[in-house]
This record gives structure tokens, sequence and C-alpha cells, in this order.
């Protein structure tokens, strides 16, 4: 009995060092790999700036890099402590090593929904819209946390019906389930294809033609909301056995062809949408693998190889044709992580340039320098949730919408603030926004002295004026104060009757600058 129990013993200690050695062989192939994609992306760049005779901006500081990174991977500026902590740090791998933390955070998850959720179903946040929106944040939010394979979520995002799983199916009908508004939206997101340009004739500036834009809307053709549902968060979808799309103005049947030209095989089983959906997935779709690495490098570097973000064709190339093609590939690699492919793109000497650039700015294309970026408004509204205190929220479920004044608080001010466009380096700010910043209710109570928590915790003989004036700076900055900011406002702090209020000026200031409000 003991001999078994030992050989027992034995085969579970071996089972275990081999699973364990496994588990290391692969993080080191990855690590290798990641490694040798990160030389090939900076050495790209490099070629090109020689090429081009550019000198590259310096590597960005410790602050900025800090803000910068926070902003892209969680959707929020870093507390105070974070940034004193980064900044003392002094190990050679701290950046790594916060990229890694961040990778792993909650916020990581949610921001990455919000983003895409508003590529998805862009527009105003009403409440009907908002229906649509948080059952597509919510969904995305759960694949992103399990770092599901991206061509997984496009398939199961793709045959969505319902049911216990509102999300994507309210994406559906928030396009009326039209099939010409999902072929153009979903090839747009998927596929980074305008297509749509060829709804009513041939595209312009590439091989489209009406017969191929119809053709891939007769994917969706027979896709109809299901009935009997008891309200706006159940909605579900069915696909029937018929339906058929037209070319316009005629009563030309198109059958469903795929965008790579091929028709659907007739022993091909399933639904249209499964039928698409597992072509979407598949090694004979190239679009599915560059439109996503494009977007994501678009997500950290401001723009992407490719500009715009969705107009993949041969009538826009690249800026940097191999460079794209080595990162498809490796993302295909990868598995199609989107998480290792962040992980890549920011651990590249690219990426953590300085925006800073003396002499003339070179063309945006050549990545010499980090472009500046607007915040969203969710980015700048947590921001300013978490400077006054709070936490960075959520966009909420439905039910729960009714009764939160402060869901309601956040929903305002989203609706009056510039949803970013496709370019995050392009800035157009309305009166409507200028207002809200200068003199909105989220503003002052950020900056006001009896409600902010961190003016509240300053208020206190233990911190000299220069103490206090810095804390806000790291709060809204990042960065500590140059020796000229650092008079300027010490002397209105000490000048003033009300310190506390003045300390709230100060706030108001920095709160409405250019630099809290830029990403860079």
């Amino acid at each position: 009995m003991q001999t078994t129990m030992m050989r027992f013993q034995t085969i579970v200690v071996a089972i275990t060092f081999s699973s364990a050695s496994l588990s290391a062989m692969a993080d080191d192939s990855n690590a290798k790999r990641r490694a040798a994609m990160i030389d090939r992306i900076d050495g790209a760049l490099a070629e090109r700036w020689t090429t081009e005779g550019f000198e590259p901006a310096n590597r960005s500081d410790d602050s900025e890099f800090v803000r910068r990174i926070y902003l892209d991977l969680t959707g929020v500026i870093p507390r105070v402590a974070d940034v004193r902590e980064f900044l003392e740090d002094e190990r050679s791998d701290k950046r790594e090593q916060l990229i890694e933390r961040l990778l792993a955070s909650p916020r990581y998850p949610t921001h990455l929904a919000n983003t895409w959720r508003q590529v998805m179903v862009p527009g105003g946040l009403d409440l009907e819209q908002l229906q649509n929106v948080a059952g597509v944040q919510n969904w995305l939010r759960r694949q992103f946390a399990q770092n599901m394979r991206y061509d997984r979520i496009v398939s199961d995002f793709l045959v969505a019906t319902g049911g216990g799983e509102a999300g994507p199916a309210l994406y559906y009908t928030s396009l009326e389930l039209k099939p010409e508004k999902l072929a153009a939206s979903t090839a747009r997101i998927f596929l980074g294809l305008q297509i749509e340009c060829a709804e009513c004739h041939p595209h312009p500036f590439d091989h489209w033609k009406q017969e191929d834009f119809w053709g891939y809307a007769a994917f969706f053709a027979r896709l109809q909301q299901a009935e009997n549902r008891r309200g706006p968060a159940e909605v579900g979808l069915v696909d029937l056995n018929s339906g058929e799309v037209t070319l316009p103005d005629s009563e030309t049947v198109v059958p469903p062809r795929y965008p790579d030209g091929n028709p659907v095989k007739k022993e091909a089983g399933g639904t249209r949408r499964v039928q698409l959906a597992i072509w979407m997935a598949s090694r004979d779709n190239p679009y599915l693998p560059k439109a996503a690495v494009n977007r994501m490098w678009a997500h950290l570097f401001g723009r992407g190889l490719i500009d715009p973000v969705d107009d993949i064709g041969e009538h826009n190339p690249p800026s940097h044709p191999k460079l794209f093609e080595d990162l498809t590939d490796f993302f295909v690699a990868t598995g199609f992580d989107i998480k290792e492919l962040l992980r890549t793109l920011a651990n590249t000497q690219a990426y953590q340039l300085s925006s800073k650039l003396d002499g003339t700015p070179p063309a945006p294309e050549l990545f010499a320098s980090m472009a500046i970026k607007t915040m969203t408004s969710e980015q700048l509204y947590d921001s300013l949730n978490r400077i006054a205190g709070g936490r960075p929220t959520e966009i909420p479920n439905f039910l729960a919408l009714r009764s939160s004044l402060f869901d309601q608080q956040r929903l305002a001010f989203l609706g009056k603030m510039q949803m970013q466009g496709s370019n995050a380096t392009e800035f157009d700010a309305g009166v409507l926004q200028a207002l809200t910043l200068l003199n909105g209710s989220n503003i002052n109570a950020a900056s006001h002295a009896e409600q902010n928590g961190v003016l509240i915790a300053l208020d206190s003989p233990l911190f000299s004026t220069e103490e206090r004036v810095e804390t806000l700076f790291l709060g809204t900055l990042s960065r500590i104060p140059n020796e000229d900011e650092t008079q300027l406002f010490v002397a209105h702090v000490n000048d003033a009757t009300d310190q506390r209020e003045a300390m709230g000026d100060v706030l108001w200031a920095l709160l409405n600058s250019a630099e809290f409000a830029l990403n860079h």
C-alpha cells in the first residue's frame, strides 16, 4: 500500500513539474517572440526616420509616461500615490512592470470595452441609446476580462441571439436590423472596409461594386427581432429561413457573398450569420487581423499604420507596409491576443517617445514623436471623479439607471461633451463643451474646497503651501510643477484671504488647462 502511494505521489510530482516546465517554456517562448516583434517595430520606424532625415523625439520622462499609460490602458489618470511611487521607483524595468500591472487591473477590460463600444455604438447617450450601450459594453467587458481570442469575440458577436445575453443583440436593434446598415457597420468595425461607398454605385477608389456590398448585406437579410420580450433589456433575435436583398431600384436578388469575392458554398450549413461568422474567423479572411492590428495601433499611437483606421484598401496603403504585415502575422501567431498585442506595442521605444519635439514636426505617419491625443468624454469624466475623491465608474446596467442620480450626472456630462472621432489627435471643442469644462458642475465640484476630498485632506498644518501645490499638480498633470509654476501658485495661495478657496482656484486652473484635457 505504501509502495503504491509512493508511486502515485511520484507521478503527481512528475506531472506537476512537467506542467510547470511546459508553462515556463511557453512563457519564455512568448517573451522571445514579443521581444523580436518589439525590435522589428522599432527597427522599421528608425529605418524610415533615417531615410526621411528626421531625428525622433527623446524618450518620454517618467511623468509623461505614467500619465499616458494609465489613460491608454485604464482610461483614467493615475492617483497621486501612483505617480509618486512610479517616479521614486529606481528599477530599470519599472515601465515594463507597470504595463503588466495595468493590463492585469480590473480597469483594463472596462476601458477596452468602453473603447470598442464607442466604435460600435457611436453617438449621443440619451436614455434610449443607453439601453444599447450598457448591454454592449457589459458583454464586451466580460470578453476582455477573460482575454478571449479576438476572432472568437467577433464570431460570437455576429451570431448573437439575445436571450439571457442581450449585449450584442442590442447592437443589431440599434441599427434597426437593416441589412445595409449592418453591412456597412460590421465591415468598418471588423474588417476596416468602407464598402458602403458601393451601396448605390461602384466604389470610386477601390474595387468594390454594388454586387459586393449587397452580397455582404445578404448575410443579415433574414434577421428579425424576437417577439414576446418583457423589456428593453431582453432584446432577442431570430434568423428566419427566408429573406433576400435586391439591388437598389431593381428586382435583382443578390445572394450572399463574402468580402473576398467568394460565394457561400452550397453545402455550407447553419444560418447566414453563422456562415459569415465561420468565414470571419477563418484563414480565408485577410481583413480581420489587419483591421484589429490597425485599430489597436491607433489606440496607443493616435493614428493607425493605415489612416483612417476603417479605410483599408489598395487605394490607401499602410505607412510601413512590411511592418504592418509582420505585426499582423504576429497577432495571428499569438492566437488573436489583444492583450499581448497591446503589451507588445506599449513596450516599444516608439510608444515611449516624448510628445515634445524640437524643430519642424515630421509627418504624423512617421511616428517620430508621440501624438497628442484628446481625452475621450469617459476618460475626462472618470479623471475628474478621481480628482474629486471618488471612484471611476462604469456605464451602469439599465435597471440601475433610473434610480441613480450619479449615473444621471454622468449621462448629462457625456451628453454635453464632443464625441471623439476615429482620429484621436483631432480636437474640435464646441461652445457647450467649453462651457461644461469652465463652469460645469463636475469641474466646480472637483475644484470646490468644501467638496473635493483631496483639497479637504490638504487643508492641514502638516502641509506647506508648496507641498499642497505639488500634490495638485501630481493629481492632475502627473508631474511636479516647475519653479515658475510653483512661485506663481504659491504666491496666489499665500496672498489670499481664504487659502482654502485659493487652493480651489489652483485646482480649477489646472483642470481647465490644455495639458489636463490632452493625453500626451
